[in-house]
């Protein structure tokens, strides 16, 4: 029926991942009746944002027009309710959509409304935000009119799409402000209980803030901010309760989630996510369904290192499925996530699943270098919308363990 499409494969989501899927499944099988569900009409590089607060990168080189790199048929429009048991998606619009094998590409929710006032006091008066693309730009115009006094950083629980965000930016205005001779004192409030979740990578960057004269601050939450005030308030995890601190300036990592229509799904896993085995990327419950990138329920770093790495797996296990054959890829938790220590330095963290700590050069990935801020800053951004973008499986060398 013309109102109820059916597709071999749906991909729900135009993302990284969504994106990558689809333009492998137009190279390999051509034959194949895809579609992609994407309400938005531009894409985003999203890596690029905290570049953008740095100073490095125009904003108008993260966006680029949704056509541009759609491969197959594109549904304009968002999902309102998974139907796995029906092989089905029902659009926000009302309209049923079918398919022999779905791909969940959906990405994560930002839950801004978790911070009493952050909604409110964001764009304005020195409260900003990279992960948002429109206030990246504000980002460094705060950077730019510092004068001095305390500049709070936050992290909120994990997980998190890029776990070392929150921190790049500390870095980009510290040096700045550095450079200019400007009396900033810098504090990092996070959550979590170290600077970072892999130890081999959290030592390196202990002596990073610490060369800034930064102060980190280990579990704390931020749950309000009072922009009239310049008042920002975390909640304690040691049990002491809530903490107020002043700010002049206050870069916010909001809270971050499963997206709603995945929570409600009879796909989402206890966390909300959508359960699949965290090696093959397949649902356990419904065969037909596979997932990637942030949405998907594994422990990896929520990258788009990680979806380079992903895509070739999901695809070869799809298609093996399809096929009747056994589904024998692995993907192996690896995730990267260049840390901008300074403007022109980049420590370089890969890692898989459990912490493992690997490196695809033959380097210390903990000692940044001027080559990884090359490749944050010009192979990185190519490479997203010439090979993972266009569903090319660029072989990097293995990465191999460290120590």
């Amino acid at each position: 029926m013309a109102d109820s499409p059916h597709y071999d494969v749906l991909i729900i989501g135009g993302g990284a991942g969504g994106l990558a899927v689809a333009s492998a499944l137009k190279n390999s099988r051509p034959q194949l009746r895809t579609a992609v569900v994407e309400p938005k009409d531009t894409h985003d590089y999203q890596p690029g944002w905290t570049l953008v607060g740095g100073g490095v990168m125009a904003a108008e080189k993260t966006r680029r027009p949704m056509r541009d790199f759609m491969p197959t048929t594109w549904i304009r429009d968002a999902v309102g309710e998974f139907d796995p048991a029906g092989n089905a998606v029902v659009l926000a619009s009302g309209r049923r959509v079918g398919y022999d094998q779905l791909v969940v590409a959906t990405g994560l929710q930002l839950d801004w409304d978790r911070i009493e006032g952050l909604t409110d006091a964001l764009g304005r008066d020195g409260v900003t935000s990279n992960y948002r693309g429109d206030l990246a730009p504000y980002t460094w115009q705060c950077v730019q009119n510092f004068r001095g006094g305390r500049a709070l950083f936050t992290q909120p629980p994990m997980p998190i799409k890029c776990a070392g965000a929150p921190q790049k930016v500390l870095y980009l205005a510290a040096d700045e402000w550095r450079r200019r001779g400007v009396p900033a004192e810098p504090h990092f409030y996070t959550a979590g209980p170290a600077m970072f979740g892999v130890p081999y990578y959290a030592k390196a960057l202990d002596g990073v803030i610490a060369g800034y004269g930064g102060t980190p601050h280990f579990g704390h939450n931020l749950v309000a901010v009072d922009g009239a005030r310049r008042e920002a308030t975390f909640e304690r995890a040691d049990g002491g309760g809530r903490v107020t601190e002043h700010y002049d300036l206050l870069h916010v990592t909001p809270p971050q989630s499963a997206p709603d229509v995945i929570k409600q799904s009879p796909l989402a896993d206890a966390a909300g996510w959508v359960e699949v085995d965290r090696s093959s990327l397949r649902h356990p419950r419904f065969d037909n369904v596979f997932a990637l990138g942030d949405c998907a329920g594994t422990s990896n770093a929520k990258t788009a290192a990680a979806v380079r790495k992903q895509f070739p797996v999901l695809m070869a296990n799809l298609l093996a499925a399809r096929d009747g054959k056994p589904v024998t890829a692995g993907y192996d938790g690896y995730g990267g996530c260049p840390l901008t220590v300074e403007r022109g330095k980049v420590l370089l963290a890969e890692f898989c699943y459990d912490g493992k700590v690997v490196s695809t050069l033959p380097l210390d990935p903990a000692k940044p270098r001027r080559l990884y801020w090359w490749m944050k800053t010009t192979l990185f951004p190519w490479m997203y919308w010439n090979v993972i973008l266009r569903g090319r499986d660029w072989k990097y060398p293995a990465h191999r363990p460290h120590g």
